[in-house]
């Protein structure tokens, strides 16, 4: 298992202000180190026509702007009714809609400045470098407002299943040894007869752990040879005096604020270090899919389809990692991870309960789980059978007619394509 310190990312809304300063410092720089360094150099422009050229561009990139806080608008709006509001934040975080607004402003701002040395100090025409940078900023303005277009293929429901389920198989690879790979699960004697020396608290307004440096906190409690029970998971909500973590013995005091820092809390949750988050993201795509205001069974089962292999990736991993010891052997941290359990109840019962009516759903659901239980060890087929059984018991109360009843209970990975006989 690899765990990496988290990287501090630029705030989006610093992308374009990082645009707008390079671009403001390039306007007042570069024509002043090009007239001192090439005092010769003109673009060939007559003043008139550049006036005109950059006057236009800036004006353009203005509107080009507005077009694109209009699309980011709808496209935020869009996820938010069309598949789940979790979402938004991750369509509003698209590097690509960052970027182009950088661009655009990029351009507007230097083109301003672009016209401010035309025929300045007395000189004729306009300056060489200065004035290309400006038609080389509105052919990268162009190029990325056909990358911005591009990206809204994003919301493509198979490209939304898509990118959802990436960013799972993504911390899936991240968090999780190989099935086979030796792992040590705590043992509670180990801790929970030794007094509780610190207990560290959650205070102010509700946050959500998004993430959680391991390392540090198995540094610390090597250091003071005491073991850090964890108790709020990645995932989890903390409200005012919530525990995040207790002490357990010690031979020295431990600072607090050090067991703090290795929190990382934000308003929402991430893909970073949460296994369940994206699951949870597709089945809130599938049971709005299944409501009554939109009836669209085939999009539950595209859901399906990308939550079984997520499903089938973990079922090949060895989730029992919640226990760090020291270079000793000695038992140091204990941090609570999702159980194989946790994940089928996720994956299933909202769908199930949803879609308890759908001859579709149900046949998807009862392949789904026939699947898993061939392709996955074992050690791993008792839980699949309970959900088999549930399946069956919603299929046999919600369909009452045997016909239905028998079709229901089908094997099918389409939902209603070629059922297996």
């Amino acid at each position: 298992m690899s765990h990496q310190r988290r990287r501090k990312r630029l705030p989006t809304w610093g992308i374009p202000a990082l645009y707008a300063a390079v671009a403001l410092a390039a306007g007042l720089v570069l024509p002043r180190l090009e007239a001192s360094l090439l005092p010769g150099s003109q673009s060939g422009l007559s003043a008139s026509a550049a006036l005109a050229i950059f006057s236009t561009i800036g004006s353009g990139m203005i509107a080009l702007t507005g077009i694109v806080f209009s699309l980011a608008f709808v496209m935020v709006q869009f996820s938010s009714t069309a598949y789940s509001p979790r979402l938004v934040l991750w369509i509003a975080r698209d590097p690509t809609l960052w970027h182009a607004m950088g661009v655009f402003s990029a351009t507007f701002l230097y083109a301003i400045a672009a016209m401010a040395w035309v025929e300045r100090g007395g000189a004729h025409g306009t300056p060489f470098v200065s004035s290309w940078l400006v038609i080389c900023l509105l052919l990268a303005s162009v190029a990325m407002f056909v990358a911005l277009i591009e990206r809204v293929s994003l919301l493509q429901i198979h490209r939304m299943l898509g990118f959802t389920a990436d960013h799972g198989r993504r911390v899936i690879d991240e968090t999780y040894p190989p099935f086979d790979a030796a792992v040590a699960t705590p043992d509670p004697q180990g801790f929970q007869s030794v007094p509780v020396t610190l207990t560290v608290s959650h205070a102010g307004r509700p946050m959500t752990v998004q993430a959680l440096d391991a390392p540090v906190l198995l540094d610390i409690a090597a250091a003071a040879g005491a073991v850090v029970v964890v108790t709020a998971s990645v995932g989890d909500t903390l409200v005012e005096s919530g525990v995040m973590l207790r002490v357990h013995g010690g031979t020295r005091t431990i600072d607090e604020r050090a067991l703090r820092a290795a929190f990382v809390l934000g308003g929402e949750r991430t893909f970073e270090q949460d296994p369940k988050y994206a699951i949870r993201l597709l089945v809130d795509i599938a049971i709005k899919a299944l409501s009554p205001a939109v009836n669209d069974p085939t999009t539950a089962v595209q859901a399906l389809d990308q939550i079984e292999d997520l499903l089938l990736r973990l079922g090949r991993r060895r989730l029992e990692i919640g226990a760090f010891r020291d270079r000793a052997g000695a038992l140091r941290l204990v941090v609570p991870y999702p159980e194989w359990d946790d994940f089928l109840t996720l994956a299933f019962d909202e769908i199930r309960h949803c879609g308890a009516t759908s001859v579709q759903v149900m046949r998807r659901m009862r392949a789904l789980a026939a699947d898993l239980i061939r392709a996955l060890p074992p050690e791993r087929h008792e839980a699949l059978h309970h959900h088999q059984r549930r399946l069956d018991t919603s299929i046999a109360k919600s369909f009452q007619d045997a016909g239905e009843k028998q079709e229901a209970s089908i094997e099918d990975r389409q939902g209603l394509g070629i059922p297996r006989t």
